[in-house]
């Protein structure tokens, strides 16, 4: 006759336990009536060990972020010529989305804890900062040299920030329902189609065509070349916009 037995579920690494005692606790008695002492004494741990990990309360709300941040910093940072500067920084942005849809219970329920405390709220915009400024630093590394290239590089990574935390915030007001990703898509399209090269901006676009003079052969679609007259100062959206109602017509 056989018997089985069955192993005892391994204990959760410190970090993680210090996590789950102190939601639970937010939960029960609510974020600004729970103490660190209360936190470490659910988890059984010292409070040395809690600050080993997270330097403050509100750091234990968000204890994925700075890996997130690290991961996004050494993406960028791979970077070559060969990617496409806002297409990168949108694949950049997904890299949080991952983070978000890796636990969409947790992710929920902080997200309903920020909405309730002032001071998490405020936490979570410079955690966005951050992030806003890595995409940032990366895209005016890419467009040095170019005219408004901060300008441009500013813009970008503020609208890339927009469209995702968008789709995001959508997606966890829904209690984590749908396809998370889907939607991230295509916020993030809107501003890969405004800002980013058209060929690798998306689905193709017709190419503009131009008469060629003096009876020259017509270009085929392979070789079609736009040239688009501006003033060297027009601004940057100005300029977007000629674009796009250039190509409309075509």
């Amino acid at each position: 006759m056989s018997s089985s037995s069955t192993a005892p579920a391994a204990k959760p690494p410190m970090r993680d336990a210090l996590v789950a005692a102190a939601f639970r606790l937010f939960v029960e008695r609510g974020y600004e009536q729970t103490t660190v002492d209360d936190i470490v004494a659910l988890a059984g741990v010292g409070r040395r060990s809690f600050f080993r990990y997270f330097p403050s309360k509100e750091d234990v709300v968000f204890p994925d972020h700075e890996r997130c941040l690290a991961d996004m910093t050494a993406f960028l940072a791979a970077s070559g010529p060969e990617h496409e500067p806002v297409r990168r920084t949108c694949d950049a942005a997904r890299l949080v989305l991952r983070m978000y849809a890796e636990n969409p219970d947790f992710s929920v329920q902080r997200y309903r804890l920020t909405r309730k405390v002032p001071g998490l709220r405020a936490y979570e915009l410079s955690v966005v900062w951050r992030y806003e400024r890595a995409l940032a630093r990366y895209l005016r590394g890419r467009f040095a040299g170019h005219p408004d290239g901060t300008l441009r590089a500013d813009v970008v990574a503020a609208a890339v920030v927009a469209a995702h935390n968008n789709a995001l915030r959508s997606w966890l007001r829904s209690d984590g329902q749908g396809d998370a990703g889907a939607a991230v898509d295509h916020a993030l399209g809107h501003v890969q189609r405004k800002f980013a090269r058209p060929q690798e901006a998306g689905p193709t676009r017709p190419s503009a065509r131009v008469t060629p003079p003096n009876g020259e052969r017509a270009a085929s679609p392979a070789d079609d070349v736009l040239v688009l007259v501006t003033r060297r100062d027009a601004p940057l959206w100005r300029v977007v916009q000629e674009l796009e109602a250039v190509l409309d017509r075509a």
